[in-house]
């Protein structure tokens, strides 16, 4: 699996994420209010900083039909937890791809909290339109909470497309405003040549983040102590802002499929 260079774009927000990750693997303070905003859904062990909770892992086994053996791909794997959980339950690989080498380098560690032989868990940097893998090499794909930052989202479908077997199905999130118009996902698929197999509402996500958002906003001496000013801030600054639309969000999981050729 190899690295492809990264635009001048990605390199920075590589950097933002690379101190991002380095700050909050330094601390447990994010892990323990992630917990606590998720509650009784919140799957320790992945240990994601997004919302991958136990319904969303739930769905993507149903919607992804692996079989053992086969190869799944985690686009924007972060740490690498949804992705290796993944691999351990249906008996199958992962590649996990992130524009943060901080990142890749943490999931590499993490292989032996899963269990996993080294060959069944592989991490590269990468980005979501450049993902360094070869044609038609996964059987699945997953991509949490990832796409809202890409503003080419068309070129992210063709690469998942081009990554994708004919036949196999990507469980992407994603999120808008329940009064802003976007492209229905079918529209998006089939611009790409992919199918809409399932579009899934989360009913329950926004109240998770205005959960979590409280916390870090009630939380903020022990997160300027702990992962310093900047990391705080850029916390504390989301909550801010996203806070208040939550009640207009729409969460949304979505299931691609590549046709069969």
């Amino acid at each position: 699996m190899d690295s492809p260079g990264l635009t001048e774009g990605e390199q920075q927000m590589a950097q933002v994420y690379d101190a991002m990750y380095a700050a909050r693997a330094s601390s447990p303070i994010t892990r323990t209010l992630y917990a606590r905003g998720m509650g009784d859904v919140y799957p320790p062990e992945v240990d994601a900083s997004s919302s991958c909770d136990w319904p969303l892992l739930g769905t993507m086994v149903a919607n992804l039909r692996l079989s053992p053996g086969q190869q799944l791909v985690d686009l924007a794997c972060g740490t690498g937890g949804a992705g290796m959980w993944l691999a351990r339950a249906l008996s199958v690989h992962v590649a996990g791809v992130d524009v943060s080498r901080t990142a890749v380098g943490l999931a590499i560690r993490r292989v032996p909290e899963f269990g996993l032989p080294a060959d069944r868990a592989r991490f590269a940097v990468g980005s979501l339109a450049r993902t360094g893998l070869p044609d038609q090499y996964a059987h699945g794909l997953v991509c949490v909470d990832a796409l809202g930052f890409e503003r080419d989202r068309r070129t992210v479908l063709e690469e998942i497309r081009r990554v994708l077997r004919p036949g196999a199905r990507a469980v992407l999130t994603s999120g808008r405003s329940r009064t802003s118009p976007t492209l229905p996902w079918k529209d998006q698929a089939e611009h790409v040549g992919l199918i809409l197999d399932a579009e899934e509402a989360r009913p329950h996500e926004p109240a998770m983040w205005q959960r979590l958002y409280a916390l870090w906003l009630q939380h903020e001496t022990e997160l300027r102590a702990q992962l310093g000013d900047t990391q705080a801030e850029n916390m504390l600054a989301e909550a801010r802002t996203r806070g208040p639309n939550l009640q207009e969000r729409l969460s949304l999981v979505v299931t691609l499929r590549r046709p069969e050729d």
